[in-house]
């Protein structure tokens, strides 16, 4: 037995004493002549591995006075918002979202889905807090692609999207095209090809899409504003369109209205109505930031599920809802 096998197998007994015969890491370590501290690592080894799967079942009969408020006001299926301090920083803030979002994809995704991902700065930081779980016959879609001047072989999005497909043992198909073609009519030309057209008929037929919404400014950059993506003068004119965000590097406004921007229709990514007939539209938002993009997606209806830090979702209230705003800034909750 190599020394990860050993490792494996001594993670198993441990999580089965504590988990399942409700032993104290004290009496798991005085039974199998370890230390405490190695019987904390083995247990951490266990939840990293898979081995354990742990799930958090909300009971209650009815949301925090927060999620109802985002809840009811625009509509959604399901809202999470995850507590976390306002001063610890935006980093911290994705980080936690990121968390959370992983372990939440374990309870459901179940095998023989289609998942389309939209790579990014927030799904990057998801596929790094993934936890392995096998399913059977899951595959993973490309639903933007990832080329541009700089970096023109598609490894950032690649290693997003494998990184997913390896935790599920999932297959995974890549969209192998620029995130924005310099001339129309070249995307126009491409998207008749077969092979592209298998690829769009796949994203259309995803039964979870997890992406986020990007901002220029965001504390954490959005990857398609930081990288090589957008020149100078697309910039600009995203500026002068009133650009508010965008999904899958496809801009809108705050109205939601996105088909007449120019640049979209040198875009990759699906058109947004697609967000809006999927069973599970999942939308993963991080940062102050995005409030903006974050609001005109929501009532736009670019999304059935959201999971939403705590702050940020304090200042997506206190922006657009004034009705629970209290006297002193604050939002009160009844």
């Amino acid at each position: 037995m190599n020394s990860e096998e050993r490792t494996y197998d001594e993670a198993y007994r441990v999580a089965t004493l504590y988990y399942y015969q409700r032993l104290n890491t004290e009496h798991i370590a005085k039974e199998m002549g370890f230390s405490r501290p190695k019987v904390s690592k083995l247990l951490n080894y266990a939840r990293e591995h898979g081995i354990v799967d742990i799930q958090v079942f909300d009971t209650r009969t009815r949301l925090s006075p927060l999620e109802e408020i985002v809840q009811a006001r625009f509509s959604l299926k399901r809202v999470h918002i995850v507590p976390v301090p306002s001063y610890t920083g935006e980093s911290v803030w994705l980080e936690r979202v990121a968390r959370y979002t992983a372990n939440y994809l374990n309870q459901i995704l179940v095998g023989h889905q289609v998942l389309g991902i939209a790579w990014g700065t927030t799904i990057s930081e998801i596929s790094m807090h993934l936890i392995p779980k096998v399913l059977i016959g899951l595959k993973v879609v490309q639903l933007n692609g990832s080329a541009n001047t700089a970096l023109s072989d598609n490894r950032y999005a690649a290693d997003i999207l494998q990184t997913f497909a390896r935790n599920y043992q999932a297959s995974v198909q890549l969209f192998p095209v620029p995130s924005f073609f310099d001339y129309e009519e070249t995307k126009r030309a491409l998207w008749r090809e077969r092979s592209i057209q298998t690829i769009l008929k796949q994203q259309q037929e995803a039964d979870v899409l997890l992406y986020s919404v990007g901002a220029v400014h965001a504390g954490v950059p959005s990857r398609v504003y930081a990288g090589d993506y957008l020149e100078p003068s697309d910039l600009e004119e995203l500026n002068r369109q009133n650009v508010v965000g965008d999904i899958s590097t496809v801009f809108f406004r705050p109205d939601g209205s996105w088909a007449d921007i120019p640049l979209n229709r040198r875009a990759s990514g699906p058109p947004l109505n697609l967000y809006k007939t999927v069973d599970r539209a999942l939308c993963v938002v991080s940062g102050s930031a995005k409030v903006h993009g974050l609001h005109a997606a929501l009532e736009a209806g670019y999304m059935n599920e959201l999971i939403v830090d705590e702050p940020t979702a304090r200042s997506l209230v206190k922006a657009y809802l004034p009705e629970y705003v209290a006297s002193d800034g604050e939002v009160a909750l009844f």
